[in-house]
């Protein structure tokens, strides 16, 4: 017989007999879905997932710590030891030619990729001791992607106030997201408006001056964010800039926006400072630059010709409206009955 107080447990035993079986049941199927699931998984993704044996391990750490005696930045290290696991995971890193062989095979991969595979294994063999002859793949030349001032503007408008300084930085200095990550409140100078960009990737390092405007945008932000390096991460700043860029293309019906990328602000603020000193020297100093070839890889991909170009033009004889129009990026380009005429491109 039943007996139970009827708070407790209300209702007779067979409706939470049942519910109790129902509920058994489901948790059983849902074992057991969770059981093939993970086998699924686990069978298909096992060659990513699985660990390295511990002496190779031990032979990448070794390597590693090598490496960073020899001065590599630990950015560059993350990504050597990604690498190397990558492919120790499928060949013998103490047999350089199952090496080549895993490199070669990689049909998807673009040969500049296949390239950065050969650089990372060519530095375990030097720690290593291990001789081997570099596979050299053959690049293809690619023009760089470089936006157009409206474009540029159009995204960074769409970002937080946070992201819009950051993206500002990097339009105006050609900085890296790295380069302006690695920055420290050593390297600001919210009084003046200078920020110094220690150099990475084999850049050079270099001191900019900023637009006022810009400097203003600095010094709130500092003020905002007072630890030691104030900037945030290039991951942060990648998935900042794409978020922004994808709201920027909706709203404005411009699906070509989706194309420009971060490090397009580093070709632009190149391209921006030629169009308006037409040296190639200056703008090997403003992207630090250490061989001219580099540099003219970048101007090679603008557009010199003047006739094509479409430019914003004021005229103006008043002092203070030609330094306002400077400071917007407007350069000189004629002086007629005493009006001076400035351009700007578009």
């Amino acid at each position: 017989m039943w007996r139970a107080r009827g708070d407790l447990n209300p209702g007779s035993p067979a409706p939470q007999a049942s519910v109790f079986i129902q509920t058994a049941r489901k948790n059983a199927v849902d074992s057991r879905f969770y059981s093939r699931l993970r086998a699924r998984i686990n069978g298909r993704f096992a060659k990513e997932i699985s660990l390295l044996p511990p002496k190779t391990e031990e032979l990448i750490t070794n390597s590693l710590i090598a490496l960073k005696a020899n001065g590599l930045s630990q950015p560059v290290l993350k990504t050597i030891s990604e690498k190397l696991r990558q492919i120790a995971r499928h060949a013998d890193l103490n047999q350089p030619e199952t090496v080549k062989h895993y490199i070669s095979n990689q049909d998807h991969l673009k040969n500049s990729t296949k390239n950065k595979f050969v650089y990372v294994y060519h530095k375990f063999c030097q720690v290593n001791g291990i001789e081997w002859k570099l596979p050299k793949y053959q690049e293809k030349e690619t023009v760089p992607i470089i936006p157009t001032t409206e474009n540029v503007n159009a995204i960074i408008n769409t970002a937080t106030e946070q992201y819009a300084l950051v993206f500002t930085l990097l339009k105006e200095t050609g900085a890296s997201g790295q380069e302006l990550h690695n920055a420290t409140r050593n390297d600001i100078d919210t009084e003046r408006g200078i920020i110094r960009i220690i150099g990475v990737k084999r850049h050079a390092s270099a001191t900019y001056k900023l637009k006022r405007q810009t400097a203003e945008m600095l010094r709130n932000y500092i003020h905002d964010h007072p630890s030691d390096q104030p900037f945030p991460t290039p991951k942060n700043m990648a998935e900042a800039w794409r978020k922004a860029r994808k709201n920027a293309a909706k709203k404005l019906c411009k699906p070509e926006l989706n194309i420009i990328i971060l490090k397009s602000l580093r070709n632009y603020s190149g391209a921006q400072l030629y169009y308006k000193t037409r040296d190639p020297i200056h703008v090997m100093r403003h992207l630090r630059h250490k061989r001219l070839e580099t540099t003219m890889h970048y101007i090679r991909a603008i557009s010199t010709n003047d006739e094509e170009e479409e430019y914003t033009v004021r005229a103006t004889a008043d002092l203070n409206e030609i330094k306002t129009l400077i400071e917007q990026g407007f350069t000189k380009a004629d002086e007629i009955d005493g009006l001076h005429i400035y351009k700007k491109r578009k």
